[in-house]
């Protein structure tokens, strides 16, 4: 029997082939990020506050400014202990009546009769479209926890590319003229569908056609290119100010990626397990041509030895005590990553800054991530920097909370580094992932474990939105503790550094005898190989 693997060597392990493969499926982390976190401008919450038609014809008899239409009949409030106008009420006067002067005003507090005037400067978004602000401001955090359902959804459903780019197409543009705010959530949550259907399976196919060696490296840069997607939407944001044609702007690029239907082959992998190993040999020998190579192995049959066992449950990932340890602790990472990581960029939105520069300027600090990683997995091992990376974010996040505003060049260094830790930590709880489960296994339990990254980002934006009404860091608060429990419990986990990958749940529950001595056991397998084959050609002498 022959794997898939021993065709690749042949085949060439990162040859032209695979960087071309390569180069072209990075680019969709490009507008994956527009869809990801777009919300810091599509939905940007502006100052407004309480608007009442009578009062603009007295602004304009009066003479007032807006400043002081505003100042003469909207209420100071205090919001996180600071005394500054209500967004949400007006002086209940009525400016039609017979008698009233342009200084008369009383105390009285009313609701909104005419909605709200923002300042915006000129620029649109969905929520100054559809009033969503005040009692109806919960409704911008369901338009991003939409986006995670679909997330969630399409994590669990590895959609074709020619799909997924319809999906993304369709919705995506039907989001840009989507007449009302029901429409928008079931057009938001299809577009979350394809997009991160598609994400998944662009990064399944990348590791599946690459070397072993090669796997973990071309994996952290493919979400690295995601972070240089993060550093354009800022520029785009800046220069596109109706939320609108910003969509637009985000979609167009997947009506360009059609074309990876027929730029981008098949895996060969998923190919072998849907018994299908002629056409996995056709495009393995299509992938040797480019990369100069030539098969020289006449292959009747090969096997797949990575996928899930028929056999492989749910119940495999619980069942004994380090595999339940495992899960719940990936679970809870996974978890981490998607509240903090999400909650942190939406900050940006309401932390009272330039919006354009802290959005780029936060996006920049990712990118150190990928490289420390790189850096570190293969010298110090894996589980103190995915610990460390928590532990990191979450004393960032908590320091943060409690720098005055004053100190701001400060706080934003601080809160940087809290953003560099969990983009760390999210990149590395992927693989780390992949290395805690047996074979058999491996598939579903990161699957399993990934769809709590959805459900984070699900509650991350009510997290933020939400306490953040009560006071503006509390939801740093909420995040730092969140991250640093997630780093201890890393701490937990045993270090995969120059162990090889699991093959049972023996493996998993007795470590030690793996741990033995694997090179040991890696010429034992080699030998075993060796004799069965030679058995077999001496019966067929």
């Amino acid at each position: 029997m022959t794997t898939f693997d021993d065709l690749l060597e042949e085949a060439g392990t990162f040859g032209h082939c695979q960087r071309r493969i390569f180069a072209l499926l990075c680019l969709l982390s490009l507008p994956f990020a527009g869809v990801y976190v777009g919300i810091v401008f599509q939905g940007f919450t502006p100052d407004h506050w309480c608007r009442d038609s009578a009062v603009v014809e007295m602004r304009q008899a009066c003479g007032w400014s807006l400043a002081d239409s505003r100042r003469l009949t909207v209420p100071l409030v205090n919001s996180s202990g600071v005394l500054q106008q209500s967004s949400c009420e007006q002086y209940k006067v009525d400016w039609n009546s017979t008698g009233l002067t342009c200084d008369t005003q009383e105390l009285d507090l009313s609701g909104v009769p005419d909605g709200w005037e923002y300042q915006n400067e000129g620029r649109k978004s969905f929520v100054t479209e559809f009033d969503l602000v005040c009692s109806d401001g919960w409704l911008v955090d369901m338009y991003q926890s939409t986006l995670n359902v679909g997330f969630l959804a399409g994590s669990l459903t590895l959609v074709s590319f020619l799909m997924s780019f319809i999906l993304n197409a369709i919705s995506g543009f039907a989001l840009a003229v989507a007449p009302n705010y029901i429409s928008l959530l079931v057009f938001r949550t299809i577009f979350g569908f394809g997009a991160k259907g598609g994400w998944m399976t662009s990064y399944v196919l990348l590791t599946e056609i690459v070397g072993v060696e090669y796997r973990r490296t071309v994996g952290i840069l493919y979400q690295m290119f995601f972070s240089v997607g993060v550093l354009i939407l800022p520029l785009l944001a800046y220069f596109i100010t109706d939320w609108r044609w910003l969509q637009v702007t985000i979609t167009a690029p997947y009506i360009l990626f059609l074309s990876y239907y027929w730029l981008i082959p098949e895996s060969p992998r998923w190919l072998i397990s849907q018994n299908n190993s002629s056409r996995a040999m056709e495009i393995t020998e299509s992938m040797a041509k480019e990369n100069k190579k030539k098969l020289t192995r006449n292959l009747e049959t090969l096997t797949d030895e990575e996928g899930d066992s028929p056999s492989a449950s749910l119940l495999d990932l619980v069942r004994t005590p380090n595999m339940r340890k495992h899960t719940f602790i990936l679970m809870f990472n996974w978890f981490t990553s998607g509240v903090v990581y999400q909650g942190l960029i939406m900050r940006v939105g309401i932390a009272g800054g330039d919006v354009y520069i802290d959005f780029l300027i936060s996006g920049l600090v990712e990118f150190p991530a990928a490289f420390l990683i790189l850096f570190t997995i293969e010298r110090i091992g894996r589980r103190l920097p995915f610990a460390s990376a928590n532990i990191v974010a979450g004393t960032s996040c908590l320091v943060t909370a409690f720098i005055p505003d004053s100190m701001f060049w400060f706080k934003m260094v601080v809160a940087c580094i809290g953003r560099l830790g969990i983009t760390m930590a999210f990149e590395m709880v992927v693989f780390v992932n992949t290395e805690l489960y047996p074979t058999f296994v491996r598939n579903l339990g990161v699957s399993v474990c990934s769809t709590l990254c959805d459900v984070g980002g699900i509650v991350a934006p009510f997290l933020l939105y939400r306490l953040a009404v009560i006071w503006l860091e509390l939801p740093l608060i909420i995040f730092g503790v969140v991250a640093f429990i997630a780093g201890g419990l890393v701490l937990l986990l045993p270090e995969t550094r120059g162990v090889p990958l699991p093959e049972t749940i023996d493996d998993i529950e007795f470590p030690n005898r793996k741990k033995e001595n694997p090179l040991e056991n890696q010429q034992m397998k080699k030998l075993l190989k060796s004799k069965l084959t030679s058995n077999k050609e001496t019966r067929s002498v």
